[in-house]
């Protein structure tokens, strides 16, 4: 991230949109691949399904049945199948552009691109996740009334009064993956809080923004070893917030 896209987004982040009080003593997780490279699903969707867990794919839409850069990307037969598997499909931009460069009539196009492409499968998308993690306060607020949730990536844990326009994560990504982040952000929840997760393919060689196979199991296991379930982002969400 560049240091405008920086900016923006520490100016964002001081500006909550969606201000909201999770419950005390109540603590979820959840685990989200962005773009959806098809490794997420056909490496990690088995490392999920042996620890019980349901995730979120954040899809975008101009990525579907396409490889670029050496990456291959999902295909409508993987909306389909991880459906059926009880995981979330979520929003990530059409285009995948940086929300902040796009004027907002360009925002509402991509935004309508990715409903009418996602809706013969969920109907509509409650979570989204800003793509690059670039955010402006002009795009949470063109956001924000569209979904339930938005993520950034700005690390961190979610407890107390958060911002629902712009949740904090955990990376898992090789590039900054640590074992301590994690037992560490597992600690700061244990009184109430919730842990998100990001990452984008899995494989033996990840991209820097992806993950291993083995990174990604330690991590579901670590996480519900504290006795914190998973759940994708539209049901956490619902558990996380007073009734």
């Amino acid at each position: 991230m560049n240091f405008g896209r920086r900016l923006s987004s520490l100016l964002a982040r001081k500006l909550p949109v969606r201000p909201s009080r999770l419950s005390a003593g109540r603590t979820v997780a959840s685990i989200t691949f962005d773009d959806f490279p098809k490794s997420a699903w056909s490496q990690g969707g088995p490392i999920l399904e042996r620890h019980q867990v349901r995730g979120t794919y954040y899809a975008a839409g101009g990525f579907c049945g396409r490889t670029m850069d050496g990456i291959t990307y999902y295909d409508e037969a993987d909306l389909r199948e991880l459906l059926a598997a009880g995981h979330e499909i979520g929003c990530h931009g059409y285009g995948h552009q940086p929300t902040p460069c796009l004027a907002t009539a360009a925002l509402a196009e991509d935004a309508r691109r990715n409903d009418m492409f996602l809706r013969p499968f969920i109907g509509r998308a409650v979570s989204y996740a800003f793509p690059f993690g670039a955010v402006s306060c002009r795009t949470k607020r063109f956001y924000a009334p569209r979904f339930a949730s938005l993520r950034g990536v700005h690390p961190g844990v979610n407890k107390g009064t958060v911002d629902l326009a712009q949740l904090s994560t955990i990376s898992l990504e090789a590039r900054i993956f640590s074992q301590a982040k994690v037992d560490a952000a597992i600690a700061k929840v244990k009184s109430g809080g919730w842990l998100v997760f990001h990452t984008h393919d899995v494989d033996a060689s990840p991209t820097p923004y992806g993950t291993t196979p083995e990174a990604l199991d330690w991590t579901l296991a670590r996480v519900k070893a504290a006795g914190i379930d998973f759940l994708p982002m539209r049901d956490a969400l619902k558990k996380v917030l007073p009734a």
